[in-house]
């Protein structure tokens, strides 16, 4: 279901853009750079995260590490994970295939900066074996996200 929420998502939204599925597991960012065959970083993880009493989702580029006190300072509160069942109930997607599109509930989407890195990013599309390829400007065009800057400075932090 998960993944044709997003399917449905690309046909009516970005007919352009063709949802890829692998044989291979692309639930972790590293899992998702060999399956794909590029640079870790180039993975856009999204982070379903409880900022006090709002769910947000959160992509950021995949070796980027969050900075709990530049997110306090954003959000106004500690980053808290909600759990699995949480995550799915909000966004229609399991752990692993969390993705900005196709949503089940609305959701605020924030993009860090540490995407703007890369010409093509490729966040999860719904499901632990999907993904699509895209800018991260057409990233914000689709999902409506803000800029923000609440990841650590620097690259190769394991995320």
């Amino acid at each position: 279901m998960s993944l044709q929420s997003v399917k449905d998502f690309f046909a009516s939204h970005a007919p352009d853009i063709t949802v890829l599925e692998t044989e291979k597991s692309s639930a972790t960012v590293a899992m998702a750079a060999e399956a794909h065959g590029v640079d870790p970083d180039q993975i856009a993880k999204t982070l379903c995260i409880r900022a006090g009493e709002e769910v947000i989702l959160l992509v950021a580029a995949g070796m980027a590490r969050l900075d709990n006190r530049k997110f306090r300072d954003r959000f106004g509160a500690k980053p808290k994970m909600p759990e699995a069942e949480e995550v799915l109930a909000r966004t229609g997607h399991p752990v692993g295939g969390v993705c900005p599109f196709g949503l089940a509930t609305p959701m605020a989407i924030y993009c860090d900066r540490s995407l703007q890195a890369h010409a093509e990013i490729l966040p999860a599309a719904g499901a632990g074996n999907s993904a699509v390829r895209l800018t991260p400007d057409r990233l914000i065009e689709l999902t409506g996200a803000e800029w923000v800057d609440v990841c650590q400075s620097g690259s190769g932090i394991a995320g």
